[in-house]
């Protein structure tokens, strides 16, 4: 069994090294985890297996799991072991909770706690986790506030949160408020893959709440953290967190394409949508089964809006499993959309006539429901009000009578000071006078300064504006000299020669166009550096899609100008060696961050990568050498990781 585990370790670890995703093909899983479950010794270590494991049903159904689990349950109660008893429960619970069945997972988990005295902390924890999912699940949310009000005392949570009630409720910007106010100050800096998760959350909570375009900035920047997190080898990865990452990885790519379906650009949703369905679908995990059954239904909506019937009457009628009522509205609702547009209005109108069914029916459930969890919110967060508003009125209170005695004895002090106060006064109308004197000569001095600094940054716009010319000049005579030129080999020099000179030119632009002369905001930088580059190379480019993540980076002059010429030849060799027979799938990705005094700079794509003896060309390449020398220049040194598909060039700056 020992031999197993490392064989699966290696072959994960072997896995993400060539850029495949997570259990890639069920059937080469070395392991059956149900059987390394029955091995278990005792209840706590089949607990804790049960537990870590990530992806306990990849092999084994839910069904499965609690066949074997009652088998151990009923042993237990014959030999009258009580904590193996309750072990197990827990284990039942967990899987009738996975199954979908919360009423009896709730009934299990309530019967546990009646002797919650005798239960140790983590059991408790366990427990009541479980009813707090479970209440959650069947939207009782009064309920589930009490269960985390008893975490709460029980010292298993430091405070009551309700953004996933807020959200459930479909108040999704005041669920995204409390999530934030909550868990960001919780995160540390390092920790990339909860940062991830953490922008994942705020993304759906912006693209439940309609807000498409910001849904898709935090969908990159979860995306961006989760790459530096995968490809940061120097913090060793557990099997946990592997899944982990990749199964958020596909949560993220299929929300990228609901927002794209929202923003009605259906072409861009599909490949992220296929993406998702089929990385989750490998998992056969019942925590991922409501999102693969959204995607599949924005998915169909893409294919109908674009005209591909066929497909999208395939995915409606495709097996969907357990669906909530909003799910059976909206498949409802495309299924009429479709048989509209082929006009067998019979058809539709079944399926609109059912929704109407469904409609009525949640209508009076859900408006009693709603009212009576934000009475239960309200109230608690009333209570909670009055509470603190009691305890500021007390040391009001306190603070009101320690002030009035401080008065009693300054009385007798002012008979005293009043002398001194007299005396004082002549000094303090002379000191004014003197300080009004002050005043205008101090503001004369401003103002004067004032005026030369303004001057002086006019002079050194002015220059910046001159350089720009200059430079510009510098590329036109290039340009004329390639006319000119017949040598194949000598245009390319002069076409890149050029491109340099723009790239520098860029950042003189930048710098007179801001109102800021000190340092050069590189997100704009670099999307007006990659359109210049593509129109120099007009024939390759334009069907590479590009992403750029620099959002609030600031450079001075001494660090732009070179990243912005070790951008220049990494991007425009990806346009011309990269993608040599189509460019259709080509990605770059694009990274600067600053970090305190340091900073971190990564450039990726997905093209052909460098060849066997890229060793051996980079004292030959001008490009590499250039690379190399600026990065030098930055005081740090380059990083090049050849991948199956694409390469990685990487550096720390200071």
């Amino acid at each position: 069994m020992l031999s197993k585990k490392i064989v699966f370790v290696l072959s994960i670890f072997l896995f993400v090294g060539l850029g495949l995703s997570y259990a890639q093909d069920s059937d080469s899983i070395e392991i059956n985890l149900l059987d390394d479950f029955q091995n278990a010794q005792s209840a706590p270590q089949k607990l804790k297996l049960f537990y870590d494991m990530p992806n306990r049903y990849i092999q084994n159904s839910a069904y499965d799991w609690l066949e074997v689990v009652n088998v151990y349950l009923n042993s237990s109660e014959k030999t009258r072991d009580t904590l193996a008893v309750n072990t197990y429960r827990i284990m039942q619970s967990q899987l009738y909770k996975d199954i979908g069945d919360y009423d009896k997972s709730v009934a299990i988990a309530k019967d546990i706690y009646t002797n919650k005295d005798s239960l140790d902390k983590n059991t408790k924890a366990l427990v009541l986790t479980l009813l707090d999912e479970n209440y959650g699940k069947l939207q009782m949310y009064d309920k589930q506030i009490e269960i985390r009000e008893a975490k709460k005392s029980l010292g298993l949570t430091e405070g009551v949160a309700f953004y996933d009630i807020y959200a459930n409720m479909g108040l999704y910007r005041q669920a995204m408020k409390q999530y934030i106010l909550a868990v960001k100050p919780t995160i540390p800096d390092n920790d990339y893959l909860a940062l991830a998760r953490h922008h994942n959350v705020v993304g759906d909570y912006l693209r439940l709440d309609k807000s498409a375009p910001t849904a898709i900035t935090e969908y990159n920047k979860a995306t961006g953290f989760l790459k530096v997190f995968i490809n940061d080898n120097s913090n060793e990865k557990t099997e946990k967190e592997i899944f982990e990452s990749e199964s958020l990885k596909a949560e993220i790519e299929g929300n990228i394409g609901k927002s794209y379906v929202l923003l009605k650009n259906y072409i861009e949703s599909i490949p992220h949508l296929n993406e998702s369905i089929d990385v989750l679908s490998e998992y056969n995990n019942e925590e991922y089964a409501d999102q693969i059954i959204d995607n599949k239904l924005y998915l169909a909506e893409a294919h109908l809006q674009l005209d591909n019937n066929r497909t999208a009457k395939r995915l409606l009628e495709s097996s969907f499993g357990e669906m909530t009522a909003q799910q059976e509205l909206k498949r409802n609702r495309l299924l009429a959309y479709y048989y509209d547009k082929i006009e067998n209005f019979k058809s539709a109108s079944l399926f609109y006539k059912r929704n109407e069914r469904i409609t009525d029916s949640l209508k009076a459930n859900e408006l009693s429901i709603l009212k009576q969890q934000l009475v239960a919110i309200v109230g608690t967060s009333d209570l909670e009000n009055s509470r603190k508003l009691i305890n500021q009125q007390k040391l009001a209170n306190d603070k009101f009578r320690s002030e009035i005695q401080a008065k009693d004895e300054r009385i007798n002090l002012v008979f005293i000071s009043l002398v001194f106060t007299l005396l004082g006064f002549a000094g303090l109308v002379y000191a004014y006078l003197k300080s009004i004197k002050n005043q205008r000569l101090i503001a004369e001095q401003k103002h004067f300064i004032e005026n030369s600094l303004k001057e002086k940054e006019s002079l050194l716009k002015e220059i910046h504006h001159r350089v720009k010319n200059n430079l510009q000049m510098v590329s036109s005579l290039l340009s004329l000299q390639t006319r000119n030129t017949k040598s194949k080999a000598a245009i390319e020099a002069l076409e890149e020669g050029k491109s340099r000179v723009k790239a520098m030119a860029l950042i003189h632009q930048k710098l007179y166009q801001n109102d800021d002369l000190s340092v050069i905001e590189m997100q704009g930088y670099i999307e007006s550096l990659i359109n210049s580059v593509q129109s120099v190379y007009k024939k390759g480019g334009h069907n590479i899609s590009i992403t750029v993540d620099a959002e609030g980076t600031e450079l001075d002059i001494d660090r732009a100008i070179p990243f912005g010429l070790i951008l220049n030849e990494l991007v425009s060799n990806s346009f011309k060696y990269a993608f040599p027979e189509s460019d259709e799938n080509g990605k770059i990705y694009i990274h600067l961050r600053q970090n305190g005094e340091g900073g971190y700079f990564e450039y990726a794509d997905n093209g052909i990568g460098l060849p066997d003896d890229s060793d051996e060309r980079t004292n030959s390449s001008m490009g590499l050498r250039l690379i190399n020398r600026l990065v030098n220049q930055l005081q740090s040194k380059l990083n090049v990781d050849k991948t199956k598909e694409g390469v990685r060039f990487w550096f720390n700056y200071k």
